[in-house]
């Protein structure tokens, strides 16, 4: 039986990508992780550090040396390498805009001499603003005005998309863009300001759990393994090569009850604070009220949804 090639993984030392290398190693793929550390950690990869599979490159995309010549013995790409958290697109926009547009057409333009298949991880913060019930990959976007640094993120992950799709439809290159909608699970930090995380140390801790605005902003968390399994057929699925899809879970709930659950689940006697925007944030941030998926597009073509429950991701995210 033939070996089967490397897989290389931009930002494979973070939250997702740490749990995506797993997985690939599992599966018995060899795998080349890409990461400058900005917001990874190689004590993600601890499971599977002496793997003898696993080749850890430490570097940003821009700065890779011999990166086509990586491209050239890769099966596969699958493109992780972000700014990510709210806190830090609000704090450091230009590192945000920068890294997101940058990195992605560098690895792009190699990618593209190769042929190699990219998979694409982009975000439900391209719809914006819209008031619809539920995303659809096909609606309209809605993003706020520039002078709002909160759409400096939105903005350039949008791009990104439309330089992996003119990739496609011009050069030929294989690609399939995704758009992550809230993934959690074990050894996601709230540094950055990743929600549930955050609200499990302060449970933890006895401390507040800070809820900005009313509480009754409505999210969908999928676990994370759930989001592997689903970039890993994707990416595996020729039908898929060219198109968008929403990654996640449509389970709907409030934040304010997400707090409540987090400390039932925990037992914690902390209690909800609500926070104004304005003290959490600069004066003017938005905020999406809605962000909930649909999903059918990414059962249709994969034969997959993400449906472990919101009790059970809390569960194992606490664990």
């Amino acid at each position: 039986m033939p070996s089967l090639k490397p897989v290389l993984v931009t930002g494979g030392a973070g939250f997702i990508g740490s749990h995506l290398v797993e997985r690939l190693l599992a599966q018995g793929h060899p795998v080349v992780v890409l990461d400058d550390l900005s917001t990874g950690s190689l004590n993600n990869l601890n499971a599977v550090a002496k793997h003898p599979g696993l080749e850890i490159i430490v570097a940003k995309v821009s700065t890779c040396d011999g990166l086509g010549a990586l491209l050239a013995r890769v099966g596969g790409v699958y493109h992780l390498a972000a700014a990510v958290g709210v806190e830090l697109v609000v704090r450091e926009p230009v590192r945000t805009i920068e890294t997101n547009l940058g990195e992605t057409q560098v690895l792009l333009q190699a990618a593209q001499r190769q042929q190699v298949p990219v998979l694409l991880t982009s975000t439900s913060e391209v719809y914006g603003k819209s008031n619809a019930p539920a995303f659809s990959e096909t609606d309209d976007l809605l993003i706020g005005p520039p002078h709002l640094g909160r759409w400096s993120y939105a903005c350039s992950k949008l791009m990104d998309e439309f330089l992996a799709l003119a990739y496609a439809t011009e050069r030929g290159l294989p690609v399939v863009v995704t758009r992550l909608f809230n993934t959690v699970g074990p050894r996601q930090t709230g540094r950055y300001g990743m929600v549930l995380p955050r609200f499990i140390a302060a449970a933890r801790a006895g401390e507040p759990l800070r809820v900005f605005g009313d509480g009754r902003q409505t999210r969908c968390f999928c676990f994370v393994q759930d989001t592997v399994e689903a970039l890993i057929r994707l990416q595996n699925t020729p039908a898929a090569r060219g198109l968008v899809f929403n990654v996640g879970n449509d389970e709907e709930t409030t934040i304010l009850d997400l707090a409540q659950r987090v400390i039932a689940v925990l037992g914690s006697r902390s209690v909800v604070e609500l926070v104004p925007y304005a003290e959490a944030y600069a004066p003017g941030f938005e905020d999406m009220l809605r962000r909930k998926p649909v999903i059918g597009r990414l059962e249709q073509v994969t034969g997959f949804r993400p449906r472990t429950s919101l009790q059970t991701i809390i569960e194992r995210a606490a664990g």
